[in-house]
């Protein structure tokens, strides 16, 4: 896009827009540790100074393409889960692959949300996100550990943590869409069903015939 078309959207008041964008591009090439507010503001056509006008400092930027990224995760977790329909365990293992199909294919919105390092308190907007996508994966872990019987059932919030433990882990080493993906003999949402499967199994939460 050349200098006249990036003032122009500056002027019509894209700025913000158009920083967001800029800032994804350079944390999808070269991660958090790779962006600098001055690159993302000679990519939107602006000044060095202008991106001030809409965040106080480089991190604000980033953490709203991490909001973003939340928002969007909320959103796939939520279409994968479909309120355990048709079958509960189903759905939940479809929390999983939904988990780490976001991490292969939005680089930049995973790296923003889980390595730039961002004190979330300082930014509440970026808390409530996160908080937000992770809630569908514990009403979720409620609605699997409500078939236990009580006096042995486990807490939902354990197994929501656990559970995003292991799909968190399988995503950063196995899932990636970038050059720090390790090898597998089989997919990442193959290792992460098994994995969940036996997880729910060890707590009598899934039965032994359960099929992945």
């Amino acid at each position: 896009m050349s200098w006249t078309g990036q003032k122009r959207g500056y002027h019509h008041g894209n700025l913000r827009e158009a920083l967001v964008e800029a800032a994804i591009a350079l944390i999808a090439e070269s991660g958090p540790a790779g962006f600098t507010i001055a690159e993302a503001a000679r990519r939107a056509g602006v000044s060095p100074a202008a991106p001030y006008r809409h965040f106080r400092d480089a991190e604000a930027l980033v953490a709203e393409v991490a909001l973003r990224g939340f928002d969007a995760l909320s959103l796939r977790l939520a279409q994968a889960w479909r309120d355990g329909k048709p079958e509960p365990i189903q759905a939940f293992e479809d929390i999983g692959r939904a988990y780490l199909i976001f991490a292969r294919t939005e680089p930049a919105f995973y790296a923003a949300m889980f390595e730039a390092r961002i004190n979330a308190e300082a930014h509440p907007g970026l808390l409530t996100a996160s908080e937000r996508a992770f809630s569908v994966l514990r009403g979720a872990a409620e609605t699997i550990a409500s078939a236990a019987p009580k006096p042995g059932r486990p807490p939902a919030l354990m197994v929501a943590l656990h559970v995003w433990a292991m799909a968190h882990g399988i995503a950063s080493l196995f899932g990636r869409g970038d050059a720090g993906r390790r090898k597998l003999p089989m997919s990442p949402e193959d290792l992460l069903e098994a994995g969940v499967l036996l997880y729910l199994q060890s707590l009598g939460l899934a039965g032994s015939t359960h099929s992945p």
